[in-house]
């Protein structure tokens, strides 16, 4: 009978660095990179038994591989969700991605007064633009909009009362509640009304000489229904201006043009001496949290202290005002060009890579759907589309796609595995026949 030879004891970290194969990861690898896989990997095999050779070199190869992986990869986005949380919002213009890149790579007049050679402020190489694109007096840009929603309070509500509805304590997405932002801001809040009806007569009875600001918060991310009551911006501004304090309108999606019954940001800033809405929403830009109002409003958010602990970063910056821009001159971004795609146009383009998939093999059909706005936008609401949609076992297709390269994220209709050509970007579709095709070979193989 044939004995198997059992592998040896562990080898010593030193003996293995001078071995060809461990010689080789050094020339792709830092040596101290390398030291540290192989304790890994003798680690695990103290607990699970020694390893052969080749099996040890290839399992310290691994590890160094996947130590050196990029974690954040572009995916394609099939799932029809527009403004996909999971999947970075709104993907930026070509133009807004090359100008982030550009001064990222490089020095620029972030605080710089080119004119003057003095220091400059960061807000305003994108303020002027703000302005003109929605007439408000002054702005300010931070980091994101539950920032900007922080700082607001903190600035103009702290040890003061701020009288909100009880039907718009909301809570998005990681748990971020309204409450807890009031809490962190040293703001005290005042419920009024219920959760399905408030009237403005509720705002006025709760106005105390303590009282600092009317606050809405738009429920973006649900919608109630029914036996429902909510007094218009103008009715609370009256009730603002009749005893001197102040109105805060948390937009939150800023759409910049009529969506649905979407409130825009003109109808807001008519009322409210403050607005807030995100960068990456319906104004298709960069993570961003966007102050608009009156010029003494936002100066006092512009001097708090905590303004610098929320500042925007140069890259957003730079992605900002090339959609700014873009925005001011017409040109539609990548969001726009998603929601303004017809029926018509989807199902041409989901019917040709149908056609081109079937040439390689790969059966599907056409299904009529429902697009998503997604990101806490116009919940409820629905953008009717064409779903390319797979044969095959879903759940297998679904997650071959997710873990194929590039990764694809699909949406399950029923028991098919679907693609919605909305959310797929112009340009990627030879990348995603391909990553269709490499899918169904390997769900085929399971």
């Amino acid at each position: 009978m044939r004995r198997i030879r059992q592998p040896g004891p562990l080898p010593a970290v030193g003996s293995l660095l001078n071995e060809a194969g461990y010689l080789g990861l050094q020339e792709r690898f830092p040596r101290a990179l390398v030291v540290q896989a192989i304790r890994e990997q003798l680690a695990r095999e103290r607990q699970a038994g020694p390893s052969g050779d080749e099996e040890r070199l290839s399992a310290v190869g691994a590890l160094l591989a996947d130590w050196a992986a990029p974690r954040l990869r572009p995916v394609i986005n099939g799932t029809g969700v527009v403004l996909h949380t999971n999947l970075g919002r709104a993907p930026l213009s070509r133009a807004a991605a090359d100008a982030a890149a550009e001064i990222a790579a490089g020095y620029s007049n972030l605080e710089l007064d080119l004119e003057t050679g003095r220091r400059g402020d960061r807000s305003a190489l994108v303020e002027d633009l703000l302005r003109r694109l929605t007439g408000a007096e002054a702005a300010l840009v931070v980091n994101n909009n539950a920032a900007a929603v922080l700082l607001a309070l903190t600035a103009l509500g702290a040890r003061r009362e701020v009288v909100v509805s009880r039907g718009q304590q909301v809570e998005i997405g990681g748990s971020f509640r309204m409450p807890d932002v009031m809490r962190l801001s040293g703001a005290r809040m005042v419920e009024v009304g219920t959760t399905n009806r408030t009237r403005a007569a509720d705002y006025e009875a709760a106005v105390g000489p303590r009282t600092a600001a009317l606050l809405r918060v738009h429920t973006s991310n649900f919608r109630v229904t029914g036996f429902t009551e909510t007094p218009p911006l103008d009715e609370l501004a009256r009730v603002a201006q009749r005893h001197g304090i102040l109105l805060l309108d948390d937009l939150g999606s800023g759409a910049l043009e009529p969506i649905f019954d979407e409130p825009t940001v003109a109808e807001s800033l008519a009322s409210a001496d403050l607005t807030t809405f995100s960068g990456d929403k319906l104004l298709g830009g960069p993570q961003a949290g966007i102050a608009l109002g009156k010029s003494a409003t936002v100066a006092r958010l512009v001097k708090h202290p905590l303004a610098r602990a929320v500042r925007v970063d140069k890259m957003t910056l730079a992605a900002l005002e090339v959609t700014l821009r873009e925005r001011l001159l017409g040109r539609p971004s990548p969001v726009a060009s998603m929601l303004s795609a017809t029926p018509a146009e989807l199902r041409r383009r989901a019917g040709f890579l149908m056609v081109r998939l079937e040439e390689h093999g790969v059966e599907s059909s056409l299904v009529e759907a429902e697009s998503a706005f997604g990101g806490g936008s116009l919940p409820g609401r629905g953008l009717p589309t064409i779903l390319l949609a797979l044969d095959g076992r879903a759940s297998r297709l679904a997650a071959a796609l997710r873990r194929g390269a590039p990764p694809v994220l699909a949406r399950v209709e029923g028991d098919r595995c679907c693609i919605d050509l909305r959310t797929v970007l112009p340009g990627e579709d030879d990348a995603l026949q391909e990553a269709i095709e490499a899918a169904v070979l390997a769900s085929r193989d399971r």
